[in-house]
């Protein structure tokens, strides 16, 4: 007796295990590494103390790779987060020092700017009908020019009274035991995640994703959301310039572009875990987790300075290649279905 085009299809389970690997593999990945480390090296890996000096340096690469993954879901790419972080962090000093402003107000002001500066690059990228990798480089390089008309090339450094307490506590402040910056990780993950998955927000930015075309045939207002979209990396972009001020306590105008790169590997690498095929903010903390427990782990080995730059940007080739196949697996269980 024939068979029929079913019997060929492979059983069930596979496809089970193949999502599985597919959606939690990354995870997999992040505690075998941590693994790895801690039996390479059992006497200072596994600590709290590194844990906790991992999740300080890693906070404000997460916030930025978090921030990154709005635009992503439409399709987009900021290429001018990295300035505006140098921007915004400048700015937080340069009103708190020079300007002597409360540094409650200067960081209100300043997310708020961050949040008019993606709404802009939103506008130039749809309404200018400009490739978002050239708008918003081009903007970035506004960005930066404004950085230096703030700073003359020079840091800005507090006075011998320093910066205020509650203002630097933003940052060196802990919480059960771990640093404060973690959590403000994990809420805007949290945020995210409702955000992307429980409102209608999120699905339209998802639609707008998968095709323009079919956004405006179900009646989505593209231009909107996708504006909407960069207005809140924007946000966050500010809300970690402020934090990257109270970290540093100077106002440095070449930092900034350093943190580019990572952010870009940690929202494309989250894009093929969870949610395998489409950028999602669980799948970005996971991202940001393995180049986490990889960097420190690299460090505590004693790898050269030049390690660093080299595993960013290999992990972005991989993250690139492996975000194309699982958005092209995606849409092809898609048309199966």
């Amino acid at each position: 007796m024939s068979q029929g085009p079913a019997s060929s299809r492979p059983p069930a389970h596979h496809h089970r295990l193949a999502h599985l690997a597919g959606a939690y593999g990354l995870l997999a990945l992040t505690g075998l590494l941590f693994l790895a480390f801690s039996l390479a090296l059992p006497d200072t890996f596994p600590t709290l103390d590194t844990v906790s000096a991992v999740l300080s340096q890693q906070s404000i690469p997460a916030l930025l790779a978090l921030g990154a993954t709005l635009p992503v879901t439409t399709g987009k790419f900021d290429l001018s987060l990295g300035y505006g972080l140098g921007l915004a962090h400048v700015l937080t000093m340069r009103l708190v020092v020079a300007d002597g402003r409360s540094w409650p107000l200067a960081c209100a002001a300043v997310v708020l700017g961050g949040a008019v500066a993606g709404a802009v690059n939103g506008v130039v990228v749809e309404y200018g009908r400009i490739d978002s990798f050239i708008a918003t480089l081009g903007t970035g390089s506004v960005m930066y020019a404004f950085t230096g008309r703030l700073t003359n090339g020079a840091r800005i450094v507090p006075g011998p009274e320093g910066l205020p307490a509650a203002f630097t506590a933003l940052y060196d402040s802990r919480f059960l035991g771990l640093p404060v910056s973690a959590f403000y990780v994990l809420a805007l993950t949290a945020v995210l995640w409702v955000v992307l998955e429980r409102l209608p927000l999120g699905r339209y930015l998802y639609v707008i994703g998968a095709g323009r075309r079919t956004a405006e045939l179900v009646g989505i207002r593209s231009r909107r959301y996708v504006v909407v979209a960069f207005a809140g990396s924007g946000l966050v972009v500010g809300v970690a310039g402020v934090l990257l001020a109270a970290q540093q306590r100077t106002g440095n105008p070449s930092v900034g572009m350093d943190y580019l790169l990572p952010a870009f590997v940690g929202a494309l690498l989250g894009s093929t875990a969870i949610r395998p095929g489409r950028a999602n903010a669980l799948g970005t903390l996971v991202a940001v987790a393995v180049l986490a427990v990889g960097l420190a782990g690299i460090g505590q080995l004693g790898a050269p300075f030049w390690v660093t730059p080299l595993f960013d940007g290999c992990t972005l080739l991989i993250a690139v290649g492996l975000a194309g196949y699982a958005a092209r697996r995606r849409l092809r269980q898609q048309r199966a279905v």
